[in-house]
């Protein structure tokens, strides 16, 4: 069951549990910093927490890519709810002051690459399943 869920779930959830102040004190936390590291040209390097849900976002998009290579009944269902996720997301930012921002819309605009994606891939997927004489 939990292997049909639409990961793209996570950054939501976890934006959302920082705009409630789960990770910290009042306000926006993703702009805080996580940790900086002194670059050999001189500059330094810091990773804000904003970031840091970017490249989760990223990898779990990697892993709904390769989800939808698999060809099955259930692939429908798992493209459904990520539909869904999606639809979530543009409900929330249309309509959640807290989800104006920036971080929210490229998030939202991952989640339709999943969905985009799913659908192109799986799409593809089948066209190879099935052999027309």
């Amino acid at each position: 069951m939990l292997a049909h869920l639409p990961l793209m779930i996570v950054p939501f959830v976890l934006y959302n549990l920082g705009l409630v102040g789960l990770f910290g004190g009042e306000g926006n936390p993703w702009g805080d910093v996580l940790f900086s590291l002194p670059m050999l040209s001189g500059g330094t390097w810091s990773m804000t927490l904003a970031d840091l849900m970017v490249v989760i976002a990223l990898a779990l998009l990697f892993i709904e890519v390769l989800k939808s290579t698999r060809t099955s009944n259930v692939s429908v269902v798992d493209h459904m709810l990520s539909l869904a996720v999606l639809v979530l997301f543009i409900v929330e930012f249309l309509l959640v002051q807290g989800a104006a921002s920036s971080l929210f819309f490229v998030l939202g605009f991952i989640a339709l690459i999943d969905v985009l994606a799913g659908f192109s891939v799986s799409l593809r997927a089948a066209g190879r399943d099935i052999s027309i004489r």
